[in-house]
């Protein structure tokens, strides 16, 4: 049986440098508290823990005082850093320099917002840690769409300024731009494509993977946004795709009259784990044998 593991697939640049970020300060001190899982996926959560990373909730955060605390790539709302310089917590910030980017956009067009009456929209997924700390830059009134069923929520005679989620994909913001265009009129939409193309320029590369094999295995943690978007298009291109968040997933029947095997993920995904998928599935065949 063929198993190939995608060459595309992996870290994307910051997440890499957040764990960078923590091994480096990890390797000074045999504690650090991060907000929130570093990394969508547990399997690299729960190797650096194993360093000494403790994971906290920001209930745990807002309680805490004189220490150091781990801001992961997803970025966080201005009251993190308001609660950190009244408590003497000292912040590693691992934000990704493109959400860090789109955060200083937003707050500019929330600034902006007061003056015109426009409304600032988000798509993206409700929740996300991403999300949360844009719509903060907004004290909360960022309009959160995850897809044409919210639209009902905006109010097409005031402008609209839209912005997305990092790790969401083209085709859905293309979309969801087009509707409100449509309901709009003649009212003013400003639609700012704010897709980080680490994500972007993935999809050519993993639709063309999806489609060689006779079974795709799409690695990644079920909180991902990133990797929820990339294994519906493996989903799409080959239907016989399968999403697994760790190896004890894996089951044996998928092999059955299979003669090739792709393994992918998303951009939480470290590529070690595809390794080792790849393996745990030769380990499946030669046994069936």
């Amino acid at each position: 049986m063929n198993i190939e593991v995608d060459k595309g697939s992996g870290f994307c640049f910051g997440v890499v440098e957040a764990i960078r970020m923590a091994e480096e300060q990890l390797a000074q001190n045999q504690l650090l508290y991060c907000l929130g899982d570093i990394v969508h996926n547990n399997s690299e959560v729960e190797r650096l823990s194993r360093k000494g990373l403790v994971t906290i909730s920001h209930e745990q955060f807002f309680s805490m005082h004189d220490t150091t605390v781990l801001l992961r790539a997803h970025g966080e709302p201005p009251e993190i850093y308001q609660h950190a310089e009244k408590n003497n917590i000292r912040l590693i910030d691992a934000t990704c320099p493109v959400v860090l980017k789109l955060q200083n956009r937003i707050l500019k067009s929330y600034e902006q917002a007061g003056k015109d009456d426009s409304q600032v929209v988000i798509y993206g997924q409700k929740g996300h840690a991403e999300v949360n700390g844009l719509v903060g830059q907004t004290k909360g009134e960022a309009i959160v769409v995850e897809g044409i069923q919210d639209l009902e929520q905006l109010d097409y005679q005031r402008p609209i300024l839209l912005y997305s989620q990092t790790t969401k994909g083209l085709d859905g913001l293309h979309h969801l731009s087009e509707e409100i265009r449509k309901r709009s009129g003649e009212t003013p939409v400003k639609i700012h494509d704010t897709v980080c193309r680490q994500v972007a320029n993935r999809i050519p590369g993993i639709k063309k993977f999806a489609a060689r094999f006779d079974l795709v295995i799409f690695v990644s943690g079920k909180k991902s946004s990133n990797g929820k978007m990339l294994y519906d298009i493996c989903k799409k291109v080959n239907p016989n795709s399968r999403f697994i968040s760790n190896l004890e997933e894996i089951e044996k029947e998928w092999f059955d009259q299979v003669q090739s095997v792709g393994i992918c993920g998303a951009t939480s995904t470290p590529k070690q784990l595809l390794e080792e998928a790849a393996s745990y599935i030769q380990g499946i065949v030669d046994r069936s044998e």
